[in-house]
């Protein structure tokens, strides 16, 4: 009687695993690319692996381009990518992409810079380095310091495209590699300023209103925000097995409406 009852707890708490649907799947996911994804890819992972242990998945961050070549050569499974798959990508590797979120590309300072809100020709002038003390903003006597993405990240591509319409951004500017070294950077210099996704931002970290509208959840949502972009994710050809899988569970309702919101994220579904 002993062992039947703990066979049922082990049955009630396996089935009650979100990613239940993996158990008849093993081997390997390689994921790389766009570092937006990697909170939401690193709770999913863990899901599939309380799930089935035998399924092993590795997630690198290195940027949007990164993750669009390494799928394209086929030395990862599964890109991530903060913008859109170029049609000439698509043709050139035969890419097959999987929008599963929308994010908002916000501006960010410290918590301690007591300016709450920007326009956008304030942006740009930032950003292109005519505009170089916090003081000609009505903020510190300080000069400003500046950080940029490399030119690998979808995160800068859409800010470049979106926010500055494509101007240079300034010689000045300090380069981190990753969404989380953009928060680590702004997050402990009071007078840095950069930009993110959306879904980093915490208490660490000042969210900027362009315009007057500021970067929340609410705004992007209803598109009065309109500096966002999705979130996607990218296979070589139609995915099969446990790559299909994956892809499949990026758009299950558990996903959705529990992991993506959670992250600061808008679902799709």
């Amino acid at each position: 009687m002993k062992i039947l009852q703990i066979l049922l707890t082990f049955l009630f708490i396996f089935t009650d695993i979100p990613a239940n649907g993996f158990d008849r799947y093993g081997g390997t996911i390689r994921i790389a690319g766009g570092t937006a994804h990697i909170p939401v890819m690193k709770v999913i992972a863990k899901e599939i692996r309380a799930s089935n242990p035998g399924i092993h998945i590795s997630i690198a961050g290195g940027g949007s381009g990164v993750g669009i070549k390494k799928v394209g050569e086929g030395l990862v499974d599964i890109g991530n990518s903060g913008r859109q798959v170029g049609k000439a990508e698509i043709e050139r590797y035969g890419l097959v992409p999987l929008k599963w979120a929308i994010d908002g590309i916000a501006v960010i300072i410290h918590p301690d810079n007591p300016l709450e809100k920007l326009t956008l020709t304030q942006v740009r002038d930032i950003f292109s380095g005519k505009i170089k003390n916090w003081k000609e903003l009505g903020g510190p006597d300080a000069p400003i310091h500046l950080f940029t993405r490399d030119e690998a990240s979808g995160t800068r591509k859409v800010f470049w495209k979106k926010l500055l319409n494509k101007t240079s951004i300034s010689s000045r500017a300090n380069f981190v590699p990753s969404n989380g070294a953009m928060k680590r950077a702004i997050s402990s210099d009071p007078y840095a300023i950069g930009y993110i996704s959306a879904g980093f931002i915490d208490k660490n970290l000042k969210g900027v209103a362009i315009d007057d509208i500021f970067p929340t959840r609410e705004n992007i949502t209803s598109g009065k925000y309109p500096y966002a972009r999705g979130l996607y994710s990218i296979t070589k050809g139609q995915p099969k097995g446990i790559k299909k899988a994956f892809m499949d569970y990026l758009l299950s309702d558990h996903v959705q409406h529990d992991i993506i919101p959670s992250k600061g994220f808008i679902p799709v579904l």
